[in-house]
């Protein structure tokens, strides 16, 4: 490993990694839809456009994508805050991540048809 690595490829620096990814793309997310939205003052017809290029199923995939990063960011965000104000919380870092990630499937698995529906009757009918 190199010299000065603090978490040398483990659990902490994966999900110091995947919490910064998911806020960055949280970010963009949020960003293209103020854009989107000040669109319809621009041009109503534009804004109208846009709106049907979010109903196809691409999209919608990507929707789940992003609910996936939220939830990820979300989750994580409150085992950091334990990590940080818990006197025990760095002890039991890599417990609360294990934690956090079986919640963060669970969820995910409970909201995959509810936001995907669309799609998947597109795809296969039903």
């Amino acid at each position: 490993m190199p010299a000065g690595t603090l978490y040398r490829g483990r659990e902490g620096m994966w999900s110091w990694v995947a919490h910064r990814v998911t806020g960055v793309l949280i970010f963009f997310f949020l960003f293209a839809h103020v854009l989107d939205t000040a669109l319809v003052r621009v041009s109503p017809e534009a804004y109208d456009s846009v709106i049907q290029t979010y109903k196809t199923p691409l999209v919608n995939v990507m929707e789940y994508g992003l609910t996936a990063a939220i939830l990820f960011h979300a989750l994580n965000g409150l085992r950091v805050v334990a990590v940080d104000f818990w006197s025990k919380g760095a002890k039991y870092q890599k417990q609360m991540l294990w934690s956090v990630v079986g919640v963060w499937v669970v969820l995910l698995a409970a909201s995959f048809y509810h936001i995907l529906q669309h799609t998947l009757r597109t795809w296969f009918g039903g």
